[in-house]
């Protein structure tokens, strides 16, 4: 039997369990499986847009923590670890990196046991992201950050559940506020319908039926979300084009579908 918290809606489908499959992850229910693959019969690209911001994570980890000399990472709506996980990647540069996950809401996986990490220096934190009070008065995030010394702030894919109505910016803001000067944030968003081809608000819809409904924001309206940050080069850009490890061709970063940027805090 799948070992999940009874108390959490497994009828609909999750998007970090979506995402997850999109990965080829195994921490999924039909449910989830079955929405995806709705998605991507409408929009095989998705997967594609999966894998680029995977890749982003890992890039952007690796500048903060070999180029940066970060050692602690708030990831904030991470939804289910998987392989190439915050922790394994900066750990790979400093074996002492800690780090604080947080979910948007619980999002039981049919295994448990394999997506939570097991390693002393990471913690997953079962809070909503909005409520920044429960992530950051958490024992966990308690524990194992020190806040009175730079930390990276990571929000990726997680900013587009977030409706406008829950004020997104002020999300942003909170976090910020608990860092000092020398931290980072950073962020990565999927983009309007303009940025995407084909049905794509027929894919979207699918969305409005699960845990948490999609927000697709203009390149602007992401920049934004980085007041009171200095961008780090080469700014808010196609996420497959912030800092690429092998040259990427323009219908790459198009087929990205999503922007993304880093920012330190002054």
């Amino acid at each position: 039997m799948p070992d999940f918290d009874d108390s959490v809606d497994i009828s609909r489908p999750n998007p970090a369990r979506m995402y997850d499959y999109y990965l080829g992850g195994a921490h999924n229910f039909a449910v989830d499986r079955e929405a995806a693959d709705r998605v991507l019969a409408i929009l095989p690209e998705t997967r594609e847009f999966a894998m680029r911001n995977r890749e982003f994570l890992q890039r952007v980890v690796r500048f903060l923590a070999a180029e940066a000399g970060i050692t602690q990472f708030l990831d904030l709506g991470s939804g289910i670890p998987t392989v190439g996980n915050v922790h394994e990647v900066a750990q790979a540069v400093h074996p002492a990196t800690v780090s604080s996950t947080s979910t948007t809401s619980p999002s039981p996986s049919p295994s448990r046991s394999a997506s939570w990490p097991t390693n002393p220096y990471a913690a997953v934190v079962h809070a909503d992201v909005r409520d920044h009070r429960a992530v950051l008065n958490h024992p966990d995030t308690l524990r194992l950050l020190d806040f009175s010394q730079p930390l990276a702030v990571l929000m990726l894919q997680v900013l587009p559940f977030i409706p406008d109505a829950d004020d997104p910016a002020q999300v942003v803001a909170t976090y910020r506020d608990a860092c000092v000067s020398g931290s980072y944030l950073a962020l990565a968003h999927s983009l309007s319908f303009d940025y995407w081809p084909g049905a794509v608000a027929e894919a979207v819809d699918m969305y409005t039926k699960s845990t948490h409904p999609l927000n697709l924001r203009t390149p602007d309206q992401v920049a934004a979300f980085f007041g009171g940050y200095a961008l780090i080069d080469p700014g808010v850009v196609f996420t497959a084009v912030w800092r690429p490890e092998k040259a990427v061709t323009d219908e790459e970063a198009i087929g990205s579908r999503a922007v993304a940027g880093l920012g330190l805090l002054s």
